[in-house]
């Protein structure tokens, strides 16, 4: 039950230091896990990211002082972290539905946003289908750019449309590549992976490269390139249509896998997502979760 107490750690770190400036990194160390996994878990197992924990906790209370009526506005926004007035006006009557000022009128408007409790039924647990490998270092070839821990579920299907419009779908036309981009994502097939590096350490952000095996030559500009070292990797696999049948296998790896798993802990702070080629939309359709893991 580590990954549980860890998640149940988190939550009691932030409910103790609310009125503080709280950054994931410092949560992350705390808790002993990268911030890329910490985020992940905490958003399958709760439903919320961290910073959206964190900030609906701080309306809920700052309400609790807007209703007893005896400090200003403005102190109540400084008091929980926001610059101005305006803006917690702003983030309190979307939340709570009505402005502080309302809410001292109307008392019975409050969103009540208690501590979370951490309970969970672990079905399934170590008996997942996967197989642990032993693989060599290696490196990737591939596209990257950072992105936000809370806004990545949304932004990086964004960043493989825009890949597959500007190099896939063209390629699909052209008997043999001509930039030297087109050969690099041909020769390396760069698509085959999502690679998840969790090294940035600032400002809640992460890399994430679209990626396939580098097989030797200049790296084009335009491409990075990023090597993973000697690990075992945790490889699951799971066969269905995209985006559901991958996001269905990420929620049981955090609520199954990980809290009741007797012999295996996360390794490092990245994670590969492996694609098959063909049609994502089929029924039949295979990908994976690849997680490097250590022995406990």
């Amino acid at each position: 039950m580590e990954w549980i107490e860890s998640i149940r750690k988190t939550i009691d770190y932030t409910e103790k230091h609310l009125l503080d400036e709280l950054h994931i990194e410092e949560i992350s160390k705390i808790v002993a896990i990268s911030p890329c996994y910490l985020q992940n878990g905490f958003k399958i197992i709760t439903g919320y990211t961290i910073a959206e924990y964190i900030r609906n906790r701080r309306l809920y209370l700052s309400a609790l002082e807007v209703i007893a009526n005896k400090t200003k506005i403005i102190d109540i926004a400084y008091k929980y972290g926001y610059d101005t007035p305006e803006s917690f006006t702003k983030a309190f009557s979307r939340f709570h539905g009505v402005s502080p000022n309302l809410m001292r009128k109307s008392p019975d408007k409050i969103k009540i946003f208690l501590p979370l409790k951490i309970k969970i039924s672990i079905q399934g647990g170590n008996y997942m289908n996967y197989v642990v490998e032993k693989i060599e270092n290696f490196k990737v070839v591939g596209f990257e750019r950072e992105f936000s821990f809370e806004t990545s579920y949304q932004e990086i299907p964004k960043f493989w449309d825009e890949f597959c419009q500007k190099y896939m779908s063209p390629l699909m036309s052209k008997q043999t590549p001509e930039t030297e981009i087109e050969k690099t994502i041909c020769n390396c097939h760069v698509g085959e992976y999502g690679v998840c590096i969790d090294d940035i350490g600032k400002d809640g952000k992460f890399r994430y490269l679209i990626a396939g095996r580098y097989t030797g030559g200049e790296i084009p500009e335009g491409m990075v390139s990023y090597e993973l070292p000697d690990a075992e990797w945790a490889k699951f696999t799971c066969i269905g249509p995209m985006p559901e049948s991958l996001q269905s296998l990420n929620t049981k790896l955090f609520k199954e896998w990980l809290p009741g798993n007797p012999d295996y802990k996360i390794a490092m702070g990245v994670n590969i997502e492996w694609y098959a080629e063909g049609d994502t939309k089929s029924a039949d359709y295979e990908s994976g979760i690849w997680i490097p893991v250590v022995r406990k």
